[in-house]
């Protein structure tokens, strides 16, 4: 780093604090707003995810301020807690209708000094986060950036081309990542739109391999669900496909810096994945635990208490054992995960579902949920054969979505040892190109319908 140069982020760059609200006023300008959580969850903006933006209106001054364009980068600077502020985007294409929202910064890079793309990088570094931390301001339960602060942000900066190659490293991990979520998204979207299809307006193939209701198939009356039914279908509960249990009650002595992975509720996403990366860890030396609490990839878990509680998530692939805390149910869906879970993850994707988890759980102070309430809510069970069929075609789309996430997280330490070692410069460009060179492609293909 001999080369390097120490520089305020100020001198290098324009910062402005965005004032647009989330509003709608006449005569303004319609755009469509990007807020905090936009920026928050994504390591870069582009055209494809900007389309789920919400519209909102400004007037030409902040239009003219806080109009997106490739090489800025966005960071938050407001949250209820220090390691949420300073968190970065970048910006990847020019937008025409595309404006920052309240609550972040908007940075535009001097382009002769400074790339926005490494500026991203950096402001992901431990040194980067520890000054925010450091340097917030705000009272009581709210932590705040002030301008003045973002602008003397530290910044380390070797020549202009050498900021381009290290942007470019970490770049092309974060496309690779971003290609598989794309991929299984889409995975996702397929499986969904069949199971509507065959489950909601029961137009499975019929013995004549024609949609069933659509055809003039028989349907019959169910009152318990008040609506009609394919002939010969029944109304169960989720219990009679595949009953949910509890997890082991670890004592609170057991826990420590290392040993077991445990699943906790904080673990299980919106988005129905189940973060690994920081995961709690029990002693279970000369302890034994019945294997029923060790979830397998592609088992389901569900938080059983809490605010989020009926949130719930897909087991990924690990190189190591995770087991279920209390609280946290599980779908043991057998020895092979996938054969069972397209059916039994859509049928939980479906609003009735979470409709009567919140209504099961609702009543106290602190929400929960037995497992027994959730084995007794209404499933329907078709036929057996049209339920095995569906499981068939999609088993092999979801063991894709799990090898994909299983790459990712390998993407994602790779890119997070890349990131200090080549901003400290003790890996070199080439040397983390070579790192690059041996992750995997998308490991698997597959074809559309």
């Amino acid at each position: 780093m001999n080369n390097w140069k120490q520089q305020k982020l100020g001198i290098v760059a324009d910062v402005k604090l965005s004032n647009v609200d989330k509003l709608t006023i006449e005569n303004e300008r319609v755009v469509r707003l990007c807020n905090y959580t936009d920026v928050y969850k994504n390591s870069f903006i582009n055209n494809e995810k900007s389309e789920s933006f919400m519209l909102a209106s400004c007037n030409e001054n902040e239009y003219e301020k806080f109009i997106l364009k490739k090489g800025q980068v966005a960071i938050t600077k407001d949250s209820e807690t220090p390691n949420d502020i300073g968190v970065s985007t970048y910006i990847s294409e020019d937008f025409e209708d595309v404006v920052l929202g309240y609550h972040l910064a908007l940075i535009t890079p001097d382009n002769d000094k400074l790339n926005g793309q490494f500026l991203h990088y950096w402001l992901n570094t431990k040194q980067a986060k520890r000054y925010f931390e450091n340097n917030a301001g705000g009272s009581g339960q709210r932590c705040t950036l002030i301008l003045d602060c973002i602008k003397s942000t530290p910044l380390y900066l070797p020549k202009l081309s050498t900021q381009v190659k290290i942007a470019k490293v970490l770049s092309d991990l974060d496309i690779k990542i971003e290609l598989n979520n794309c991929i299984n998204r889409e995975l996702e979207a397929m499986a969904k739109t069949l199971y509507d299809y065959w489950f909601v307006q029961f137009d499975f193939p019929n013995e004549q391999g024609k949609p069933y209701k659509s055809s003039g198939g028989k349907m019959v009356y169910n009152s318990e669900l008040k609506r009609e039914i394919p002939e010969g279908w029944e109304v169960g509960n989720i219990g009679n496909y595949c009953p949910s249990s509890g997890g082991f009650a670890f004592k609170s002595s057991w826990w420590t810096n290392e040993g077991v992975s445990v699943v906790k509720i904080k673990d299980i996403q919106e988005d129905y994945t189940i973060d690994i990366s920081n995961l709690a860890k029990v002693d279970l030396t000369d302890k034994k635990i019945d294997n029923k609490f060790k979830a397998k990839p592609g088992d389901i878990l569900i938080a059983m208490t809490g605010a989020t509680v009926g949130k719930y998530g897909i087991v990924p692939i690990t190189d190591y054992p995770i087991y279920v805390n209390q609280r946290v149910g599980y779908f043991n869906l057998g020895n092979e995960p996938t054969e069972k879970l397209p059916y039994l993850i859509n049928s939980l994707n479906q609003s009735y579902f979470r409709e009567m988890i919140f209504s099961l759980a609702s009543g106290a102070a602190q929400p929960n949920i037995s497992n027994e309430q959730i084995n007794r809510i209404s499933l329907i069970i078709p036929d057996r054969t049209i339920v095995n069929k569906y499981n068939l075609k999609f088993a092999p789309f979801y063991k894709t979505i799990l090898n994909n996430q299983r790459q990712n997280q390998q993407l994602t330490e790779l890119r997070d040892w890349l990131l200090p070692m080549l901003m400290n410069g003790q890996v070199t460009v080439k040397e983390a190109e070579e790192s690059l060179s041996m992750a995997a492609e998308p490991s698997v293909e597959y074809k559309k319908g």
